[in-house]
């Protein structure tokens, strides 16, 4: 009897069969990115780093460590408000225009005699009604969102130059409030990231963040419920629009002027596409803030680290494009595995 109750405690099917601890740790990290949109995106930008530093010395300068924090800044910061209309089901196409507005609408209340910090406030007030504008043409005259923010993008973009004479500005303020407001990099990245932080705890933790995914996952059971579709929508227009105008604010102090012909397209689609590679969703109900804001740092690191390695900025848009598709591919199937339970 002793000897059978030795065997069965001994046996492989009592204890089960062992690891590879190795394999046990692949499994983890398999499991991390599976759960988390954010950690493979930071992944992703690490091993960049890693590759940019080994072909080009310079990448990892402390010059070209502040270039690159002031392009993500600003990206990240814009990306923060096309998160929440992208996961809400829409889509903001004038948030560009409207980087370059909200700084003309401050240095001109400036000239009229009104302090720097009210003028800024005045100049996001703008912003914010350019977002309800188009938030109001969308949900209550049932524009489609790509249609009423394409035409509002012209509509700002001339009257940007208009009232600018198509000439640049530079506007005149203290040390201090350039510090402060974002006048070098390390600033405008510290208020990228606060920004990033603080909405991220938005859309997870609060009501509003939560009643926006319900808006973009599933828009008939989030009015059953009694969501207040409408007020939602308008809402992320106008938090999209303010983002912009205080990322074009920002701008303005670090480099001096402002620039009617600055921001436009290019920074919307960089934005959007920020969005995308962080892991949010073009179909709405899923996104992260955070991850738009690696999102943002990666497309920093790909376009220059390109640029130090003598690469064409043709082929950066070819693979800028190639990253989209990708991303959008492997987040869907990541979103099915998670459905179906395969980080288990």
């Amino acid at each position: 009897m002793a000897t059978d109750n030795l065997a069965t405690s001994t046996s492989p099917v009592a204890d089960g069969p062992q690891r590879n601890p190795r394999w046990g740790l692949l499994h983890q990290v398999w499991r991390a990115l599976l759960h988390s949109r954010e950690a493979s995106i930071a992944l992703a930008g690490i091993l960049l780093v890693i590759y940019f530093q080994s072909t080009a010395p310079a990448f990892l300068s402390v010059s070209n460590m502040a270039n690159l924090a002031e392009y993500t800044a600003t990206t990240a910061i814009i990306a923060a408000g096309e998160v929440m209309v992208l996961i809400c089901g829409e889509v903001d196409l004038s948030a560009g225009m409207v980087f370059a507005l909200v700084p003309f609408v401050m240095f001109y209340a400036h000239e009229a005699g009104v302090p720097y910090w009210i003028a800024i406030l005045a100049g996001l007030c703008v912003g914010a009604i350019v977002g309800f504008i188009n938030g109001i043409i969308t949900v209550i005259l049932g524009i489609p969102s790509f249609i009423t923010t394409l035409g509002t993008l012209f509509i700002i973009n001339g009257l940007t130059v208009t009232i600018s004479g198509g000439f640049p500005v530079q506007p005149e303020a203290s040390q201090l409030l350039s510090t402060l407001v974002g006048g070098n990099a390390v600033s405008q990245l510290l208020w990228a990231l606060a920004i990033a932080i603080l909405f991220q705890f938005v859309l997870t933790k609060t009501r509003w963040g939560l009643h926006t995914i319900a808006a973009g996952g599933n828009l008939i059971g989030a009015e059953e419920v009694g969501i207040r579709i409408r007020t939602i929508k308008i809402g992320n227009f106008m938090l999209c629009s303010v983002l912009a105008g205080f990322a074009g604010v920002l701008d303005t102090f670090r480099i001096g002027s402002i620039d009617p012909l600055a921001g436009g397209t290019d920074i919307m689609f960089m934005a959007i596409a920020s969005s995308v590679i962080g892991g949010t969703l073009l179909t709405g109900g899923s996104g992260t803030i955070i991850g738009a804001f690696f999102g943002a740092a990666v497309l920093g690191i790909l376009k220059d680290g390109f640029t130090l390695s003598g690469v064409s900025a043709y082929t950066f848009d070819m693979i800028l494009g190639g990253a989209i598709l990708l991303t959008m591919l492997i987040n869907v199937h990541l979103s099915r595995l998670r459905a179906a339970g395969g980080g288990q």
